[in-house]
């Protein structure tokens, strides 16, 4: 049977590479491989739960999963984070791979950021490179990202994108909502300006080194290499 998830799920195949693995290990001394149904606790009762702490029992909350109540790590069982300058310099590379293709569309196409021709100045032909660079850099950032969680200029310096909830490649729609955060201001305004906030808050957030887009799209970057 196929462990491919429902078409239009939006949701990455069950056998992904990067997704965490619950851990494993030899089974506790005395137990057997009995049937699922064999009573625990040697027939005696289970002990009952604990309600303290607040409404959602001990742990205090539906996300505390942890011994003794303490909330679990979701980057247990993950390579460890990228190291915020390599992620700027693959963004540099992928910026510059793509704006190559928008010079040339744009050059082929005739639209130019401006042109001034005495006191006539063609703003529409702005806009036009505008949009051309937006659909590129989110299609490219897009299409990369859900398929293996890493551009090129990712990939060639060794870390990738994955979920913050189980470490698997993002989804499509999770791919989508990063990069709509990350590239959409980059191409319209102040683009120098939202790199430098949108990319660069790796640096100083803490603990999972998230840009604004990680934290839009649940996502961190880690890293592939040993």
């Amino acid at each position: 049977m196929s462990t491919e998830p429902p078409p239009g799920s939006g949701q990455p195949p069950e056998d992904d590479p990067f997704r965490k693995k619950p851990p494993s290990g030899p089974p506790d001394e005395g137990q057997g491989q009995g049937s699922p149904y064999d009573t625990p606790y040697g027939g005696a009762q289970p002990p009952p739960p604990s309600y303290g702490g607040g409404p959602y029992g001990a742990g205090g909350g539906p996300y505390d999963s942890g011994a003794g109540g303490h909330p679990a790590d979701p980057l247990a069982g993950m390579p460890p984070l990228a190291d915020s300058g390599r992620r700027t310099l693959a963004r540099i590379i992928d910026m510059i791979l793509v704006l190559i293709v928008v010079w040339l569309l744009t050059w082929a196409f005739g639209v130019r950021e401006y042109e001034v021709n005495g006191d006539k100045m063609e703003v529409g032909k702005s806009f036009a490179q505008s949009l051309v660079a937006a659909v590129l850099f989110v299609g490219y950032d897009t299409l990369m990202t859900a398929r293996s969680g890493r551009t090129l200029g990712k990939k060639w310096l060794g870390i990738r994108v994955a979920d913050l909830s189980d470490g698997a490649t993002p989804s499509a729609q999770t791919s989508l909502v990063r990069a709509l955060v990350l590239w959409l201001p980059f191409a319209f305004c102040c683009a120098c300006v939202w790199t430098v906030i949108c990319g660069g808050w790796s640096f100083f957030d803490k603990p999972y080194k998230q840009g604004l887009h990680d934290k839009a799209a649940k996502t961190v970057v880690v890293s592939t290499r040993n």
